[in-house]
């Protein structure tokens, strides 16, 4: 899988749209945007709750693999107000006991206190600092010295084009400056087509493979 490097840390791209600090043990996701086929149901459109089973079988998958220490959830972890697919996840979650669950607030994580503190998740409310990296829900428009901003909240894509002109909009890693923009972990979620800039960094995700769509300026 590609790896960028940046002050002695390597940062693997994996291709179930995470990334994987193994220096610091970390599992880093964005957007899983879980209970949101419910959320659609309370307002009357039938979507089924299926939709969200691959995203658990990825997030079983990559927990067995690599047994982080941490996971990050980078915001908007749960879509919404509450519903029953929130103990849901909590119980699921307390299936890995040698990883602690950290919840980084996104727009949409607006679940009562009550609710969080009954949860197994560490919660921050303002963006963090882990080792070289300032974790954040929106990409952050100035990025401290020395550090590289990890974010989610866009949910990248980008266009991939054929030999004969077809075309398939996938989501994306994207790097631009010192934010790195990480696909949307939900299965449920969509991508925004990037307009990235010259010298910008973009990975497109196809399958089980990451493909370099645009290299722009290294760093590290």
């Amino acid at each position: 899988m590609p790896q960028l490097v940046f002050e002695g840390f390597s940062l693997e791209m994996l291709s179930e749209k995470a990334l994987w600090i193994n220096k610091l043990k970390s599992l880093l996701i964005a957007d899983l945007h879980f209970g949101k086929a419910a959320h659609f149901r309370k307002a009357g459109i039938p979507i089924p709750e299926p939709v969200h089973f691959t995203d658990l079988e990825r997030l079983e998958k990559l927990h067995q693999a690599l047994r982080p220490v941490h996971t990050y959830f980078l915001g908007d972890l749960f879509h919404s107000d509450w519903n029953e697919q929130w103990p849901r996840l909590n119980s699921f979650l307390g299936r890995f006991m040698g990883t602690q669950f950290h919840l980084v607030k996104g727009n949409h994580d607006i679940l009562s206190p009550i609710a969080y503190t009954q949860s197994i998740l560490r919660i921050h409310e303002k963006p963090m600092k882990i080792g070289a990296f300032i974790l954040s829900h929106e990409p952050m428009e100035l990025v401290e010295e020395g550090y590289l901003n990890v974010c989610g909240h866009i949910h990248p894509g980008i266009s991939l084009r054929g030999k004969a002109r077809q075309s398939v909009k996938v989501p994306c890693f994207h790097l631009s400056g010192r934010v790195l923009t990480l696909p949307s972990f939900g299965n449920f979620t969509g991508a925004i087509s990037l307009k990235p800039k010259n010298q910008d960094q973009i990975w497109g995700i196809s399958g089980q493979k990451i493909i370099p769509v645009l290299s722009g300026t290294s760093i590290g």
